[in-house]
């Protein structure tokens, strides 16, 4: 490419070889001399590893592919390469550098290039086996000459003066010897070179011209080894990313298959518009540059993965898609060179980019030889990144293809071998000019011959090349395709399929490799083995298969070799008549020969076909800069010549000239108007449209789809976190933040700032404040530009320095770029490499607190086998519509790929996905006319041309209709006409023209514009550049416009997006290697895709253009397809939404307004918290569609949505200033073809309540295609494959030359699963070095284009936050404590602390004001509570009144269960990693307990940390006492009280982590559990003390866990005080008290002044504080140790609203106490007790005269816990028999009479007794039902009667104080286990009402029968035999008996 000579030998040039040749063979001893071609085109010492591209203009022999390893393919250039890049990085320019004056060789002197002045030869290729002498000291190295740039000339050189491996340490000066004529002593390089006949033109320097090290081989030949790695040298460095090079640097490094559209070309497009090298341009396809020696790992920089440089013209040698021994695609190695399987055929198969980096200069072409050259095959060790020299293919015959037998591995450098003399073929001069095609070779199976001479006008390709090597194909890959090795086809077999396959292509279709992999594998499946063909009968069937193609295949014999066949067709080409014969499309060339077996190669001459497959090899990069290159270098302007009359042959400026003038300043009428309505331009730039807001005041809803993938993505997150990898810990996040990174597009960045804005995420998420959120959006979007790195070092920061806030790295259309950051280069004019360099930096990949979400509608290039995301992380959109229950005409639907591909079965007449017969036409005949230049630059001219004529056919010249396709003619008109036509206010359309090429692009806006204002039509529409690197820049009449339709006030306002040009008149071109992403408005009606031909030949790159059309649509305008079909992908697509157009899509403004839009649809409250429930309970009263359209369940899903929405309680949609647009792409779909924008409005005409416009549907936009992009888009129907089943994206490759078919029908996971198994990503991929594992904290979001995924992740940001929020909030008790009926209240002066005297004289207060309570039995008292009998109605309710629960944020105060983790307290609660469970001591502490009268054998587990807190004996062994402070101790940072805390149940659950509720205080925390549930509690809590109960407490109540604490920490303080009294401190100074606390106290809350007035606003006015304030603020009470009981009031949410009326109270405390067990030594818990225990402990206390003391500024927070604790209550079961339904047993069962046949129970007595009291009390005490006047009297205990009997409390102690019982008139008695307190004379005193009931409860029968006799009971109750009970237990356990009589 940009040979000036073109190849041809020129005759001084050849006479100077000849030379060369001949005395080269007089001086041979071998007597073979060298060949002239060599010396002319030949490069033996190619590294293969290093070649570089050259390429003359479109094509030139390529070779792309390769065959099994161990056979090789390479090119054979010699120029262009590394030292050049690096000569010509010396100078700024291309113009010549001024010639070095070099001193004349003597006389007599040879001067002969490559021979020294003495004549001997020094060219490496000459004298590589000659034995050279080298004195010691002395190294060979190669030095190149300017002159003869393809050879490398020996030398030695003194070591001392080159440099190290790191490039330094090389002595200044020379010192060299000529191994030629053996002169020694050289000691200046001039001097030296002028010795070697060099010939420079510039200063001679050794570290320009000592190239590299020459080292030998295994067989002992000389050849090129590692460049010389000269500091100043400029060798690049390949780590780098960012270097360049200067003119004639090769080329892109990848081909199509390698950089597809995303093209990672090494050569980086200058930014400024010079023209660029030739060699440049489609590199993929033609050889260059081998001189690029192999590269050392730079030793220098550990830590960096070294990438071997890989020459595009040997990308076809890489072993991309074959299978290395471990089933890994292998580095570059020959002994796994092949053709390989080409990801699409025509690409290249390129393991990845040369991390070098050329820059294009402004210079004219180099010229440049190519060739392409053997070698012995020598294997390499995978490992190994040097390559040697390679061949053409050359495989062996048969069913099998032959592998090279494996070689010992080679260590260190790999040098090449000797070449061997092959066959040539001379490519005859001027071949493209006199042919008008550039043949393209396919390789097929056999030797190629070597391409000498016009080598840039045929092109070389390995498309096919994968199809035939299923001899690769290991045995699980074999064995998944459902084949084994038996199956495999011969070589005969395979030639006659693709003769079958070509002969049935269309004239149109070019063949494509996915489509012959199917057919080979189909015959694989069908045929095993097929019928043996031998090579005598391969020629008749091969022209026999041909004889069906109508003369378009022709075959070709020949017996000696390919090279024949191609030779003779070449030739017959060129010499055929110019232009005129009638050529066959395919050749194919078969040599049958027995030495070889058969071979066959294919030569396309069609050419459409040649082109397209010459022009499908570049990678988009390429091809782009290739346009860039002829538009720069005026290659274009026979074009423009062209072009420049119109198609009647007028000179078409002089034409618009004409016009312009005779117009005379008028312009035509913007709107409501014709387009022959002239007015004068001023007048019209004046005109206003009217206002019609309604088109953009759109709110922004979540839709049910977007909720369902937010739900999706939160689920998946929580599986992160569930999974016990400690990957992710939610618990310990507290707030959400976010960063989305965007391609590098303005208008993107606008977009998506826009959706956050509007959506009000960051108000939600509480990261800025609401009135300055709409202007920080923009700092939370990135562009993946060079500015990102800054912004990315500040968002890591912020991660680190917030640990507690979880942020979401959101990577949006991340398919875009995924070029590694070692390969990405500078490609015209765009960073690669970026993202990598971002998303994948190990900072990101390190954070804790940091998610990467993936979002893209391609996901393909994500899902590969190296693919960094779990396959179980992936989030699909939803694929079936199972929110719509029923389908209403006017709702919105996805309408996306795949229902573009079923609109073709419509059966319109004009389809909606169409391509331009007419303008293919056009194409054709010019393609033919211009073979030279690149198709899309002449497509890109006509469309302009077609435009242009377009507008001057519709305003000046009428007869040019005729000369226009009619598809142009009908969008320009529509886009003229449309703003005119009644009832659109001015409103138009938009129409998409997609031209890749940034030049042509501008070409066609400056060509459009200028036509338009000639032609009068500047206002009638604008005509923009939609350029991802620039801003949308557009007309001020057009911006005021806008404004006016918006009713906008702001002068300032300019449209920043596409979906501000809603309504807009216009053509947008839009720009860019790839669409980006970007939402068009609804507006937009055509998409003219025509310049998107077979250069988009990719499944990304095809369906990403077509992406841009897809949008929601009305469902009415979709029709059934006329056939039956499999389920439509659309529905797959589709997102299940319920989308009202228009309208409906508007937030509403108030809930119930029916004059608004307020449907209570699901649209409505995806957002919008407040509104939820009562719009989904009531009918809509709007207008707009039923809500019966969006009915899900009810029950479920409405209130989901309400609680994931409800943004911390804000009402989203009461916020007018967010309701403005819809969420990304809902509302982008195109308005149908009337101009009426009213789509806004989805009321039916005959509902309309606004104006009398029809409403218009949303309706597809149309979509032209080319042909080549129809037929692929088109093949769910046609015959070619659909798209769906090329390469996924042209950064990866098929990981096997056969694979199962893809189908369309495969979607979401399936799909991805099909990725992943059969596809691998290249080495320039930025998966290519990926961990093996993936990582855990990504996530992929992929979805249909335009779908609404944004939308998705936004709300999936909001659910995240209320989620953590969530996990942050308990669930604590909201109860109202029950107040008296007539409060009087005493306030006491607030104080701080209680005064004794005055608590004294305080009633007590023994009314169960807790709500607990509520089903326990009212203690009587003087003053009863307000709601006694509203309590009592639950009786006829059996089902448990649920309690009232509060979700509140947890402080930093809370208790924790074990599910907490955080950096402060992990060793409080964890083990240490040194500490196991064994490092607890077992120690048993006994004591005599007077109530059980008997031993009671504690076990304490102390873990070695908490040893402190206990005083063992001087053994160590025996544990004494634990440890009790003074009275006297004053440490702040100690809570004196131990604590206890009974727990059962809940070792998980359960809130037993105080360390932050204690501030870290030390304290003494011990947790009380029943024996076996010690060693769950030991797992959990191993630094928790345990103290655990004896055996015989395992199924005792909770009554008997408090009794032992209190009996325990009585003894321990005996103990204690006669320890220390030892020490001389006073009994009395011990610390008493003790603090029993429960398992589910959450957090403490204190008002904040004692004075406590309400707040203004009625809200609380409570502040949180720690459980140690609360605790030593009660331990510092003046004279606490005559306090029995303190504790604390319960929350609830209306006490927390107003001050407490006494600071103090006396009254029953419970949950949490400080108890005195001093004082309350003769006070026991009743241990039999499983519920009510502490009431009746209260009761006692009192009335024993003690002080119970509430402080009612404290409150404490319970935490609902629905697992354990007195849950867990006993399942009472039969005990011998099963029974299915255990609450079928009524509570009246768990009595019987005594030694009765009745069902026994395996449940304790006393849990039988209270239940059996709870519930049928009204039984025994009948005459106390509701009588609150009459109750029951309860002697000593307080038992539990139901709520419906109240029970009077006195205790029969004496001095005890008791209620004044004088009047009171009991209606029944109840003794339970009384004592010998209880004597007849005391219930003497008591009154009973005629027919009371008595109650006796005692152990046994007989005590039963001596407690009636010794309280002489039969004197006044009457008693009967049968009513004696007992409790139906059974007998292992005793019963309490019972005996119920009546009061006489």
């Amino acid at each position: 490419m940009g040979n000036s000579y073109a190849g041809q030998l020129k005759s001084a040039r050849f006479e100077e070889a000849l030379h060369n040749s001949i005395e080269a063979s007089l001086r041979s001893s071998s007597g073979d001399p060298q060949p002239i071609f060599t010396q002319l085109y030949l490069e033996p010492e190619t590294y293969p590893g290093n070649m570089e591209v050259d390429m003359k203009s479109k094509a030139g022999v390529a070779l792309h592919g390769r065959e099994h390893p161990g056979h090789e393919l390479v090119n054979g250039n010699s120029s262009n390469d590394l030292e050049e890049l690096e000569d010509e990085d010396d100078s700024d320019t291309s113009s010549p550098p001024l010639p070095y004056l070099q001193a004349p060789a003597p006389d007599g002197c040879c001067t002969l290039d490559g021979f020294c002045q003495a004549g001997k030869d020094l060219r490496l290729v000459s004298i590589a086996t000659e034995p050279i002498e080298v004195p010691a000291g002395f190294e060979l190295v190669g030095a190149k000459s300017p002159t003869v740039p393809e050879h490398i000339l020996v030398c030695a050189v003194d070591r001392r003066f080159l440099p190290d491996e790191n490039g330094k340490n090389a002595l200044l000066g020379f010192s060299g010897n000529c191994v030629g004529c053996g002169e020694k002593g050289f000691r200046y390089f001039t001097e030296f070179s002028n010795h070697i006949n060099l010939k420079l033109s510039t200063q001679p320097k050794k570290q320009k011209h000592l190239k590299y090290y020459l080292v030998k081989n295994s067989q002992g030949a000389l050849c090129k080894g590692p460049l010389i790695c000269w500091k100043d040298g400029k060798t690049r460095q390949f780590l780098s990313s960012a270097s360049t090079s200067k003119p004639g640097s090769s080329s892109s490094l990848s081909s199509k298959e390698n950089g597809g559209a995303s093209g990672h070309s090494s050569s980086p497009f200058s930014l400024s518009d010079s023209p660029p090298t030739r060699t440049t341009q489609a590199s993929s396809v033609f050889f260059g540059n081998q001189e690029c020696s192999f590269l050392k790992p730079l030793a220098s920089t550990p830590g960096n993965k070294t990438l071997p440089i890989v020459p595009t013209a040997l990308r076809v040698n890489v072993p991309t898609n074959s299978l290395a021994v471990d089933g890994r695609p292998p580095l570059l190695s020959p002994s796994q060179m092949s053709l390989g399987p080409q990801g699409q055929g025509y690409r290249t198969a390129d393991l990845g980019d040369s991390p070098v980096l050329s820059a294009m200069n402004s210079g004219p072409p180099k010229k440049r030889h190519r060739s392409w050259h053997p070698s012995l095959l020598v294997p390499v060790p995978p490992t190994a990144v040097p390559v040697p020299a390679i061949r053409p293919i050359v495989c062996s015959p048969g069913p099998v293809l032959g592998v090279a037998s494996p070689q010992p591995p080679v260590i260190g450098v790999i040098q090449p071998q000797p070449v061997t003399i092959g066959e040539t073929v001379i490519v005859p001069d001027n071949l493209l000019n006199s042919a008008g095609v550039r043949p393209v070779i396919l390789i097929g199976h056999g030797t190629l011959p070597y391409f000498y001479g016009n080598v840039g006008d045929i092109v070389v390709s390995p498309l096919l090349v994968s199809c035939y090597k299923s001899s690769q194909l290991s045995d699980k890959t074999l064995e998944a395709l459902g084949l084994n090795s038996s199956r495999l086809l011969s070589v005969e077999t395979m030639i006659l399929l693709t003769l079958q396959y070509f002969a049935r292509l269309g004239s149109e279709q070019i063949p494509l490799r996915e489509e012959l992999e199917q057919i080979v594998l189909k015959a694989m499946l069908c045929c095993p083995g097929g019928p043996a063909i031998s090579p005598l009968q391969l020629p008749w069937l091969a022209r026999l298969e041909a004889s069906v193609s109508g003369g378009s295949v022709q075959v070709v014999v020949t017996n000696n070799s390919l090279g024949e066949g191609i030779s003779e067709s070449l030739r017959s080409l060129a010499e055929g008549p110019p232009q005129q014969q009638c050529l066959p499309t395919y050749v194919v060339i078969i040599c049958a020969s027995k030495m070889s077996g058969s071979e066959f190669c294919v030569i396309v001459l069609g050419k459409y076909q040649a082109r397209a497959l010459a022009e499908g090899m570049l990678t988009t990069n390429e091809f782009l800069k290739e346009i860039s290159y002829e538009l720069i270098t005026g290659k274009v302007s026979i074009l423009t010549s062209h072009f420049r009359t119109t198609s009647l042959g007028d000179n078409l400026d002089k034409q618009l000239v004409r016009y312009q003038r005779r117009r005379k300043g008028q312009v035509i009428q913007p709107f409501q108007g014709d387009v022959t309505d002239n007015i004068h331009s001023q007048e019209a730039a004046s005109m206003s449209p009217p206002s019609d807001s309604d088109l953009f005041t759109k709110g922004f809803q979540i839709y049910p789809a977007q909720l369902n993938v937010a739900r999706s993505l939160l689920s998946q997150v929580c599986s992160i976190a569930d999974s016990g990898t400690q990957n992710l810990d939610l618990g310990r996040f507290c707030k959400v933040d976010f960063l989305v990174l965007v391609p590098p597009s303005h208008i993107l960045v606008h977009q998506t700032a826009q959706r956050i804005r509007q959506s009000g995420v960051l108000v939600d998420l509480g990261n800025e404040d609401p009135s300055t959120a709409h202007l920080k959006s923009d700092k939370y979007v990135v562009r993946l530009d060079g500015d990102v790195h800054a912004k990315m070092e500040a968002f890591m920061k912020k991660v680190k320095q917030n640990p507690y806030t979880l942020f979401v790295l959101i990577h949006d259309n991340s398919h875009v770029d995924l070029t590694s950051a070692l390969s990405g280069s500078v490609c015209h004019g765009e960073l690669q490499g970026l993202a990598d360099r971002v998303v994948n930096c190990q900072e990101v990949l390190d954070a804790m607190n940091l998610l990467v979400l993936q979002v893209s509608c391609f996901p393909y290039t994500l899902q590969t086998r190296q693919s960094r995301i779990s396959i179980h992380n992936e989030v699909h959109w939803p694929s079936n519509d199972n929110l719509q229950r029923e389908q209403f005409p006017d709702e919105l639907v996805y309408f996306g790929l795949r229902d573009y591909s079923r609109s073709l079965q419509w059966g319109m007449a004009s389809p909606i996905l169409r391509y331009d017969d007419a303008f293919e036409k056009m194409v054709h005949t010019l393609l033919e006319r211009h073979p030279h230049l690149h198709s899309m630059v002449i497509r890109s001219y006509l469309l302009i041309q077609q435009y242009t004529e377009a507008m001057m056919a519709l305003t000046s010249s009428p007869s040019l209709r005729d000369h226009i396709t009619p598809e142009t003619l009908a969008m320009v008109e529509d886009l003229i006409n449309a703003p005119s036509r009644e009832g659109s206010q001015g409103h138009g359309h938009m129409l998409l023209v997609r031209i890749p090429s940034l030049q042509l692009a501008m070409l066609a806006r400056e060509r459009l514009e200028d036509v338009r204002d000639k032609l009068g039509l500047q206002l009638c529409f604008a005509v923009l550049l939609g350029s991802p690197a620039s801003e949308l820049n557009l007309h001020r009449n057009f911006i005021s416009r806008l404004r006016a339709w918006q009713g906008c006030e702001n002068e300032d306002w300019v449209p920043h997006t596409y979906e501000d040009l809603e309504g807009l008149p216009c053509i947008v071109i839009l720009t860019g290697k790839d669409p980006l992403g970007e939402t068009f408005p609804k507006s937009l009606k055509y998409c003219d895709l025509r310049l998107i031909d077979s250069s988009y030949l990719t499944r990304t790159a095809l369906e990403q253009e077509v992406g841009l059309a897809c949008t929601y649509v009305s469902r009415v305008v979709v029709p059934k397809p006329k056939k039956a079909m499999a389920p439509r992908e659309s529905d797959v697509e589709k997102v299940a939404t319920s989308l009202n157009d228009g309208d409906e899509l508007e937030r509403p403004q108030s809930n119930g307004s029916a004059a608004t839009r307020t449907s209570g649809s699901l649209a409505d409250n995806g957002v919008s918290s407040s509104d939820v429930a009562d719009s989904f309970q009531k009918p809509s009263t709007s207008t707009s569609q039923p809500e019966g359209m969006v009915t899900i369940d009810m029950g479920t899903s409405t209130l989901g949505i309400k609680e994931e929405c409800d943004s911390l309680g804000t009402p989203l949609s009461s916020d007018p200033s967010k309701a403005s647009k819809a969420p990304p792409s809902l509302y982008s779909s195109s308005s149908s073809s009337s101009p009426s924008p009213s789509s806004s409005s989805t009321q039916r005409p005959s509902q309309s309540t606004q104006s009398d416009r029809e409403p218009t549907r949303a309706s597809p936009r149309t979509v032209i295609l080319s042909r080549a992009a129809y037929n692929l888009l088109s093949g769910d129907s046609g015959s070619q494959l659909s798209s769906s089943s090329l390469l996924p994206h042209a950064d990866v490759a098929w990981s096997s030359p056969l694979r199962p078919i893809i189908t369309h029908t495969l979607q979401g996971t399936e799909q991805s699963m099909y990725y992943r198994q059969w596809t691998i990503a290249r080495q320039h991929h930025a998966d290519y070095e990926a961990p093996s594992v993936p990582h855990p904290r990504r996530l992929l979001l992929s979805g249909p284009p335009q779908v609404g995924k944004t939308g998705a992740y936004l709300q999936f940001l909001r659910i995240l936050f209320r989620m953590l929020i969530r996990l942050l909030e308990v669930d604590v008790y909201d109860e109202d404590e029950v107040e008296e009926e007539n409060s009087e209240v005493t306030t006491l002066v607030s104080t701080q602390w209680p005064d004794i005297e005055e608590v004294r004289k305080l009633p007590f207060d023994p009314n169960l004001r807790d709500p607990k309570f509520r089903k326990a039995s009212p203690v009587y008292s003087d003053k009863m509570l307000k709601s006694f009998k509203d309590c009592k109605q639950d009786k006829e309710n059996q089902t448990p009144a649920t309690r009232v629960t509060k979700s509140i944020r947890q402080s930093r105060f809370a208790a924790h269960n074990a599910f907490h983790h955080c950096d402060q307290c992990h060793h409080y609660c964890e083990a240490g990693a040194a500490t196991q469970l064994s490092e607890c001591t077992f120690h048993a502490f006994t004591f005599c307990s007077s109530m059980l009268g008997e031993e009671v054998q504690l076990q304490f587990v102390i873990p070695k940390s908490k040893e402190q807190h206990f005083v063992f004996s001087h053994q160590g062994s025996h544990l004494e006492s634990m440890r009790l402070p003074l009275v006297s101790t004053k440490d702040p940072d100690l809570l004196r009280s131990p604590i206890f805390t009974p727990t059962t149940g809940r070792q998980e659950h359960g809130l037993l982590n105080i360390f932050h509720a204690t501030e870290g205080a030390a304290h003494l925390h011990i947790l009380v559990v029943k024996q076996f549930e010690m060693p769950h509690y030991r797992k959990y809590w191993p630094n928790h003390i345990l103290l655990v109960l004896p055996a015989m407490f395992n199924n005792a109540g909770v009554g008997a866990t408090r009794f032992l604490i209190k009996e325990l920490s009585y003894h321990n303080l005996e103990l204690e005080r006669n320890r220390l009294e030892e020490q001389g401190v006073k009994r009395q100074d011990i610390w008493p008290f003790i603090v029993m606390m429960d398992d589910s106290c959450v957090q403490w809350n204190a008002h904040q002044s004692a004075e406590g007035s309400e707040t203004s606003d009625g809200g609380s006015c409570l502040s949180n504080v720690s459980l140690k304030t609360v605790l030593q603020h009660m331990e510092n009470t003046p004279k606490i140790s005559q306090y029995a009981v303190c504790g604390t009031r319960k929350w609830s949410s209306s006490l927390a609203r107003r001050s407490p009326s006494n600071p103090f109270s006396r009254c029953h405390l419970h949950d949490f106490v400080m108890l005195n067990v001093d004082l309350t030594q003769n006070v026991q818990y009743d241990l039999n007790r499983y519920g009510c225990e502490e009431v009746d402990f209260n009761l006692r206390v009192n009335s024993s005269g003690l002080l119970l003391c509430r402080f009612n500024n404290f409150f404490l927070m319970k935490k609902h816990i629905p697992v354990g604790g007195r849950n867990k209550e006993f399942l009472v079961k039969p005990k011998l028999m099963e029974i299915e339904n255990p609450t079928l047993i009524s509570p009246l069962q768990y009595v019987c009479a005594p030694d009765s046949e009745q069902t026994l129970f395996d449940a304790p007595a006393q849990f039988l007794l209270e239940r059996f009291l709870q519930s049928c009390s009204h039984r025994l005490f009948p005459k106390a039902v509701r009588n609150r006047d009459n109750p029951v009297l309860s002697i000593d205990s307080y038992l539990n009667l139901s709520p419906e009997i109240s029970v009077c409390y006195i205790n029969s102690r004496p001095h005890s104080t008791n209620l004044n019982h004088q009047g009171l008139v009991f209606s029944g008695l109840l003794l339970y286990l009384c004592d010998s307190f209880v004597v007849s004379g005391l219930l003497k005193k008591f009154d009973f009402l005629k027919g009371a009931t008595l109650c006796v409860i005692c152990q046994d029968r007989s005590s039963l029968r001596q407690t009636i006799a010794r309280l002489e009971l039969e004197d006044e109750w009457q008693f009967r035999l049968r009513d004696e009970f007992q409790t139906a237990n059974c007998n292992e356990d005793r019963s309490l008996y019972f005996l119920t009589g009546r009061h006489v």
